[in-house]
């Protein structure tokens, strides 16, 4: 069972834009069954565009720390994770302590575990980012 998530309006709408353009039905289903709130009420230990976020996969076992980023701003982040990737999908909306089995890119499940989001905007009081 996947975990709860939340996203906030501005997310949304942009990423509901980004999918106009870019057939992603992993990231369809995740906006369908997000908690849609304004970027003010977001909980600061949930994952949102932009943030900086550190977590662990059991397969293989790691660690990494990245910014999930919309695909037209990679360039400029060197720790940067596509939305548009499974994992980049699969950390949208989870809060610190949240699990998600999500496949590879090889089609084997992995689990991804939300350790801490260092950096979120909406935090930083960045809610028209």
């Amino acid at each position: 069972m996947k975990p709860n998530i939340t996203v906030s309006t501005l997310d949304i709408e942009r990423l509901e834009a980004l999918l106009e353009t870019s057939h992603n039905p992993s990231l369809q289903e995740e906006l369908a069954r997000a908690r849609v709130v304004e970027p003010e009420e977001i909980p600061s230990d949930v994952v949102t565009m932009r943030s900086q976020v550190r977590f662990a996969i059991d397969n293989p076992p790691q660690q990494l720390c990245m910014t999930l980023a919309y695909p037209k701003d990679m360039a400029e982040l060197p720790d940067g994770i596509s939305i548009l990737t499974p994992i980049g999908t699969a950390l949208l909306g989870l809060k610190v302590g949240d699990s998600i089995d999500w496949p590879r890119p090889d089609g084997q499940l992995t689990t991804l575990r939300i350790l801490e989001v260092p950096y979120q905007p909406e935090r930083a009081g960045e809610t028209f980012r």
